[in-house]
């Protein structure tokens, strides 16, 4: 896999924005990658030293679609949280 493989974004949310502060960034990453391959992508791509990785997979499943009496399918996806050296930033696009 190639870095844009397995990084596929940035997440931006409340909970990846407080992180944030203690140099941990939230990344949407390949469901087949592992941490080393993501340690390496993330600091061939951002140009930062990654000092830990810790990954979740996020389990799709039925969402109700409100006004309607239908359902769709979310997939699964697995999330990365990353931490950078100290005084090192992942710029959040």
């Amino acid at each position: 896999m190639t870095n844009e493989e397995i990084i596929k974004r940035v997440l931006i949310t409340e909970k990846g924005t407080m992180m944030s502060a203690d140099n941990r960034y939230m990344l949407e990453v390949a469901v087949g990658s592992t941490k080393p391959q993501i340690a390496a992508a993330v600091e061939k791509k951002f140009g930062v030293h990654v000092l830990a990785v810790r990954t979740a997979n996020m389990k799709g499943g039925l969402r109700y679609v409100r006004g309607t009496r239908r359902t769709k399918t979310e997939s699964t996806w697995k999330r990365a949280i990353v931490t950078v050296k100290e005084g090192e930033r992942i710029e959040q696009v």
